[in-house]
């Protein structure tokens, strides 16, 4: 059997050209110009493509597809997606008993004449895996980092190649669907920060882990999913939008949590400019607070994930360990008025630990001109003394003196802060304690989370929770 992840762009464009019952179109806007050629290049088209169209101008695309305000996001690309498959079925009903449909769509920016911009776009197939089946979607979301403009469109036509024929050959396998879909195109070519699937033929499959195998696998480098479970694309879900962002295992989540966020909340929407209409509040979890045993588990992530859903919460997954790149990362694509972190008192030890940056040529302070140069606000939330069980508070924090004017300065300009309004009943729970009494079958664990996370925990028996069986 012929290992497919080998094949070249043009045999894997042959074999879906060969192949007599798959038939469809193709649209592309912008940029992407370049996937229909390379189905047109391999040969054996004619059997395959039905048209193939690029409406290049604006006015033409909103004479095909409606007046936009956009022409490269999401929703354009919903509108082509449902215009060219009708379309396709309309004027070929007889093909269409015979053949498996599909319509191929972009809508793309590349990199301009000057090089000034980030070259990126939205991609998706609708397609039939049985003849007359109701069809599939696979939505997904692009960065493309080579240098040229013809570079990037060289990487879009190798990437719709992979999803067509990724889509027809390795559906119902994730691993191998994934696999092929990133075939040729490595991380500093193009990077796909969100990935969607829906249709008859997916309805067990769970997006949020199409999330974290994005991140995972390293196709990019964070990616975000909605209460829903609905996949989101994190440089559109929050652009200008003021952020208020905690990060943690939450596993699970318990009350502390939830004072933190809410007691941080509270003094986020004090600060000039932050209104709660614009304040988008995110959990982050990063794929190292997501090992055990020296891997990933699926199930434990989708019941951190679950619980978070419960609570409302938007869920982002990201590989950045450190503090200052994540807010890099955030500051740079959502382009927001303002920015809150929540972090544990003891999390600034880490903060402020100068081992931690000696990868960077500018070490502490580097870092904390990246992380603390946008405009950004820490809210420091309070604990127990582990040594003496006293309150620890932001003027009490334990770091090396030559640091004190650095905290001064955070202070003066705005930039730290502790939280000033929080329960104090609520500062002995740890996450650790509570996942060990769910573990040994004790009740107590109950008093230490939220109602809404008590009942999820035992509907869906998370975190090893077993109801107890009665005679």
């Amino acid at each position: 059997m012929i290992d497919e992840r080998r094949l070249t762009t043009e045999e894997k464009a042959l074999k879906i050209n060969l192949t007599n019952d798959i038939y469809g179109c193709f649209a592309e806007i912008g940029a992407g110009q370049e996937v229909a050629a390379n189905f047109f290049k391999a040969g054996g088209s004619s059997g395959t493509i039905a048209y193939t169209q690029s409406a290049y101008d604006m006015k033409v695309s909103d004479s095909m597809y409606g007046e936009a305000s956009r022409y490269v996001c999401e929703e354009r690309l919903i509108t082509m997606l449902e215009t060219e498959y009708e379309t396709l079925k309309f004027r070929l009903p007889t093909k269409y008993k015979e053949s498996r449909f599909f319509a191929f769509c972009n809508t793309v920016e590349s990199l301009n004449y000057h090089k000034t911009n980030q070259g990126q776009g939205w991609v998706g197939i609708r397609f039939q895996l049985d003849l007359q089946a109701e069809p599939n979607d696979v939505i997904l979301h692009i960065k493309m980092h080579d240098n040229s403009h013809k570079g990037q469109q060289e990487a879009l036509g190798i990437l719709g190649v992979n999803l067509v024929h990724a889509c027809y050959f390795h559906f119902y396998d994730l691993d191998e669907f994934l696999t092929n879909l990133v075939h040729r195109l490595p991380r500093d070519r193009m990077e796909i920060d969100m990935l969607r699937v829906s249709g008859p033929d997916c309805e067990t499959t769970d997006n949020r882990i199409i999330a974290l195998n994005l991140v995972k696998r390293g196709f990019t480098d964070a990616t975000m999913f909605d209460l829903c479970g609905n996949v989101l694309q994190p440089a559109t879900a929050l652009y200008k939008r003021n952020i208020l962002l905690m990060r943690g295992r939450f596993r699970p989540v318990t009350k502390v949590h939830i004072d933190m966020i809410e007691s941080g909340k509270k003094q986020f929407l004090l600060e000039e400019g932050v209104d709660e209409e614009d304040l988008d509040v995110v959990f982050e979890l990063t794929l190292k607070d997501l090992i055990a045993d020296g891997k990933i588990s699926v199930k434990d992530f989708v019941d951190r994930a679950e619980l978070l859903g419960t609570l409302g919460y938007t869920v982002m997954i990201s590989n950045y360990l450190k503090h200052y790149k994540m807010i890099d990362y955030l500051s740079t694509i959502a382009k927001g008025p303002k920015m809150g972190v929540i972090a544990g008192i003891y999390n600034l030890h880490t903060i402020f630990d100068e081992r931690y940056y000696d990868n960077l040529p500018g070490g502490l302070l580097e870092a904390f001109g990246r992380g603390f140069g946008h405009n950004m606000k820490l809210f420091v939330y309070p604990a127990n003394n582990v040594d003496t069980g006293d309150l620890y508070e932001l003027e009490d924090l334990r770091i090396p003196e030559k640091y004190n004017g650095l905290i001064t300065f955070l202070k003066d300009t705005n930039k730290l802060e502790k939280i000033k309004e929080f329960d104090h009943r609520l500062l002995h729970i740890m996450s650790d304690d509570v996942l060990s009494k769910i573990r040994a079958g004790s009740s107590s664990w109950e008093d230490d989370v939220p109602l809404e996370v008590v009942k999820a925990i035992k509907f869906y028996e998370l975190f090893g929770y077993h109801a107890k069986i009665t005679a």
